[in-house]
């Protein structure tokens, strides 16, 4: 055992310090580092690059400081997948008693080629939810049961005409058809889907009313704001469909930026403006009417510490409050900008791909590595932070102790419903926290691990989880 151990760290030892050299070959501009022998470091003072790093801190003045949240209404309906066309929520009547009411199978889970993005939407009594393999289903708000099922998949024949090129757009089609959401309006239910269609549904029936067909996959969610729906693409190009008969009245496009984060982010209209979120980094504000752009700002700030912080996706939805528009981006900026000359009103270093929550005085956020933050909503002063993965963390895998990886659960949301400030976790968790404090009041298992926001409705909690199950929380 003593010689196998020796053996195992002596090829352990040489892996790292190959790896090592393989990653200093794949450096650019032979930023690997100088291969001369016996060069050495100039002597001074050594500085912790992470010093360069604009750090989040609490305000002293607004420590140990109080800070109004508004009691809790009744939600009637739950059309977006922010909830409302401007993806503003504030404080909602819902699962008082934090207890599993039922669970019910909506389809396939997310896997390797498939991914569950959207939230779930509600209206009349009825949950619609989006799978990991573009069907639609319609479920009792109060029982769970099914009411009925469609899919929004192109059929077998016109799949295998765009993968041989037959139908122009076939290169992405193979590896396109997941992501999208559904949004609903009108007695429509409006879905959006990874295999480059926009599709309405008779909300009592799944009837198809109506199909367009695009060029691109849409991964993001939809929005549906007076006779329109909106959309962005991979692309970053928003459209507007007339909701009556599917006809594009404009599209606008924004600076295409391959690389993005896997979540269903949608568009926020209030009036005649529309808050489009890109993986550009770009925040875009254009009129609702034409398409016309009105301003834009690039939330963006580059890491000398993380390579990750060079994705500039805007994963969160934008949410508009009382005149400000709040957006989050992955690359490290939260910022407040007047919605109608997009002038920043203030920033703070928060790398996030979740949606902000103004709500009161403040506006909660949930960072990517798990910390949530409380800011005064007129200034961007932090009032606390509080570590959501504090007893969470854990070492897994490895072998015999060695080689383990640290694991921090992943966080989305926050809703604030019922005195409590909801989150859901890849850990397989609901988890309710202290509003004011920061400290787990609640929590509740869901089955299985849960990357999309929960939504509301008549006094419950719905969560999708990643391997298909539909939660009701009461």
């Amino acid at each position: 055992m003593t010689r196998f151990l020796k053996v195992a760290l002596t090829c352990g030892v040489a892996l790292t310090m190959a790896s090592c050299a393989a990653q200093r070959r794949m450096l650019p501009f032979g930023l690997g580092g100088s291969e001369e022998k016996g060069a050495v470091a100039t002597e001074g003072q050594r500085i912790s690059v992470l010093s360069f790093e604009q750090q989040l801190a609490p305000s002293a003045a607004l420590s140990g400081r109080d800070f109004f949240l508004p009691g809790p209404q009744s939600v009637t309906a739950w059309t977006q997948p922010g909830g409302t066309a401007d993806n503003l929520v504030e404080h909602v009547i819902a699962a008082p008693e934090f207890t599993v009411a039922w669970r019910r199978d909506i389809g396939v889970g997310s896997g390797k080629t498939r991914q569950i993005m959207g939230p779930p939407v509600i209206d009349a009594g009825k949950v619609f939810v989006l799978d990991g393999e573009a069907t639609v289903t319609a479920v009792d708000a109060r029982t769970g049961e099914v009411a009925w099922k469609h899919n929004v998949r192109p059929d077998e024949t016109e799949r295998g005409a765009r993968r041989l090129g037959i139908i122009p757009g076939g290169s992405r089609a193979a590896s396109g058809g997941f992501g999208g959401g559904v949004a609903v309006g009108g007695g429509k239910v409006f879905v959006s889907s990874g295999y480059r269609s926009m599709t309405a549904l008779d909300a009592a029936t799944g009837a198809v009313v109506w199909t367009v067909k695009v060029d691109a996959p849409i991964h993001g969610a939809p929005t549906v704001a007076g006779s329109r729906v909106f959309v962005v693409d991979v692309d970053n190009q928003l459209f507007a469909f007339d909701i009556a008969d599917g006809q594009q009245d404009w599209s606008y496009r924004g600076i295409t930026e391959p690389a993005r984060i896997m979540r269903a982010s949608s568009p926020a209209v209030v009036g005649d403006t529309v808050i489009a979120p890109f993986s550009s980094g770009e925040v875009t504000a254009v009129r609702a009417i034409d398409g016309t752009a009105v301003w834009q700002q690039v939330l963006s700030r580059t890491s000398r510490t993380s390579a990750l912080s060079e994705l500039r996706d805007i994963a969160g939805r934008p949410v508009i409050s009382r005149g400000m528009v709040y957006a989050v981006g992955h690359s490290g900026v939260m910022q407040a900008m007047d919605i109608r000359t997009g002038a920043p009103k203030w920033s703070v270093p928060v790398a996030g791909v979740n949606a902000p929550l103004p709500v009161g005085d403040v506006v909660f956020v949930v960072s990517k590595s798990g910390e949530l933050t409380v800011v005064n909503r007129d200034t961007g002063a932090v009032y606390w932070t509080r570590d959501l993965n504090e007893g969470r963390v854990r070492q897994e895998g490895g072998f015999l102790g060695f080689f383990d990886r640290t694991v921090r659960p992943e966080w989305t949301g926050p809703i604030l419903a019922s005195n409590r400030l909801v989150l859901v976790n890849s850990d397989g968790e609901a988890v309710g926290f202290d509003p004011k404090t920061g400290n787990q009041i609640a929590s509740v298992k869901l089955g299985g691990p849960a990357y999309v926001s929960p939504s509301a409705y008549d006094g419950a909690l719905y969560v999708v989880t990643d391997e298909g199950q539909l939660v009701c929380i009461r």
